[in-house]
């Protein structure tokens, strides 16, 4: 089993937070682990104790070149003792990658197919012909949401996040979100900032929430309006507030989740979104290792621990 270490909170300070009479602080997933950085280490602990329980020898899991959850895949397999293969969308895998660079050097086998292919990685017969090429796996799905992985991120809030009014926390297939709705309060608002674009992660929530039977103590509220464009969409009003949160907080967000969730709660903050007295805990899910891709693409510089 991978072994975390305990969460960190970070007590923001802020004259907009006085004036507000609200407590801001940031729950460091980022930090519960060296390279298996927050919502992935939830998300993939269980799978691999039932990989491990079931004695298959490698995972297979799906993501795009600059996958968090490829980066945090190939580390864990490699800390557990498992081989691990990454299917990637896009035939062209670029040596300079420093997502994909990190995986290979922890062991993952990976193979670039292209996008028309990426589509059918749910399809018995493709994962059938990926089992003959790479022999037996254990599948982890893209992104990593199943059911396992739920129950491991019903763990992120404890007995000690019980007086927190709202949380927050990123959107991207939702399995954080879910996880965390499971283990809500009865006077708790979880609002998921969603990283994609359109009002479909609504629908794939509910559907989500259904089939894994989860109907939450607490409240919930999926936000679409945040996403900057689109999934790893950015804008310049984005990137300017990723310094400055870092300027006031020592704090490194990524622009394709938490930049945005951030993002998000600094604009509910100025609307008044949030009642005098609340306490409200930011959940950074971590993906930090994108940052030196977001980089390597876009020659933006970010700031990064």
């Amino acid at each position: 089993m991978l072994l975390p270490q305990s969460i960190p909170c970070d007590l923001l300070s802020h004259p907009l937070l006085d004036q507000k009479q609200v407590e801001l602080q940031v729950l460091r997933l980022d930090k519960v682990h060296p390279e298996v950085t927050g919502n992935k280490f939830y998300k993939l602990q269980y799978n691999l104790h039932e990989a491990l329980s079931q004695n298959h020898r490698q995972v297979l899991t799906f993501g795009g070149a600059y996958s968090n959850h490829i980066f945090a895949t190939a580390a864990a397999a490699r800390e557990v003792g498992l081989a691990s293969v990454g299917i990637i969308r896009g035939e062209e895998l670029d040596a300079q990658n420093p997502t994909l660079s990190f995986a290979r050097a922890a062991g993952m086998t990976l193979l670039g197919i292209s996008r028309e292919s990426y589509r059918q990685k749910s399809q018995a017969d493709f994962l059938e012909n990926l089992r003959k090429q790479f022999g037996d796996f254990y599948l982890i799905p893209e992104g990593g949401t199943n059911a396992l992985a739920i129950q491991g991120t019903r763990e992120i809030l404890s007995a000690s996040h019980s007086s927190f009014s709202h949380f927050l926390t990123p959107i991207g297939t939702g399995g954080t979100f879910a996880g965390i709705a499971t283990s809500l309060l009865p006077h708790q608002q979880l609002l998921g900032i969603s990283a994609l674009k359109g009002e479909g992660i609504r629908e794939e929530l509910t559907d989500l929430l259904n089939i894994e039977g989860i109907q939450s103590p607490g409240n919930l509220t999926v936000l679409t309006q945040y996403h900057q464009g689109g999934y790893a969409k950015w804008t310049p009003e984005l990137i300017d507030f990723i310094h400055w949160f870092w300027d006031e907080f020592a704090i490194p967000l990524d622009p394709i989740y938490t930049g945005k969730m951030a993002f998000a709660c600094w604009d509910l903050l100025q609307r008044n979104h949030f009642p005098p007295g609340s306490r409200i805990g930011l959940i950074h899910t971590g993906g930090l290792q994108g940052i030196r891709g977001f980089t390597q693409r876009t020659g933006i510089a970010l700031p990064s621990p």
